[in-house]
């Protein structure tokens, strides 16, 4: 769908680019919100078992779980490309060719220019990535209650925002249980 043709627009090739693959993989498999992605520390990656340390609203921490295929994607851009970067040393884990951390302006503007490449239509943003992370848990058998503590969501009304999209799910479930 359209997360798919966003990422296969990236040119792999660039390293620039792959570093924004990077970021898009990382919204997608942990829900972030674009302001923690781009804070986003490399000491808070933990490759080994598989989750990432955000600190979010209010400056609460929590873990979130990431796929193996984005650390991927994140250890070849941590070992390849951000290894030769002047700020190398420095906390953040993604930067631009200065060495500093990218802004929540220029992630915007990179699913843009990506969203267009693809000849993706409608209106795309960071929170777009997000939206499809929780409603994907949810079509996939996740509680209302696991999505809110994986967002970071402090009341759960707001994550019941993303309830009217799996209706599919609720179908499906019903189907499961009268029709079987």
């Amino acid at each position: 769908e359209e997360v798919e043709a966003l990422f296969e627009a990236v040119d792999l090739s660039n390293p620039s680019e792959y570093r924004d693959r990077a970021m898009l993989e990382t919204c997608y498999a942990s829900g972030l919100r674009v302001s923690e992605l781009v804070s986003l520390e490399r000491g808070n990656v933990n490759f080994e078992y598989g989750y990432i340390k955000i600190r979010g609203k209010g400056n609460k921490e929590r873990l979130v779980p990431i796929s193996d295929y984005a650390l991927e994607f994140i250890s070849t851009y941590v070992n390849k490309i951000r290894a030769k970067n002047p700020g190398a040393r420095t906390k953040y884990l993604f930067l631009n060719r200065q060495g500093k951390p990218l802004s929540r302006i220029y992630f915007f503007k990179q699913i843009k220019k990506y969203a267009a490449k693809a000849g993706i239509e409608m209106n795309i943003s960071p929170h777009t990535l997000r939206h499809s992370f929780a409603t994907h848990l949810l079509e996939n058998g996740a509680n209302l209650k696991q999505v809110q503590q994986m967002l970071g969501h402090v009341k759960i009304e707001t994550t019941e925002i993303y309830t009217h999209v799996s209706s599919k799910r609720i179908t499906s479930l019903y189907d499961k249980i009268m029709n079987s």
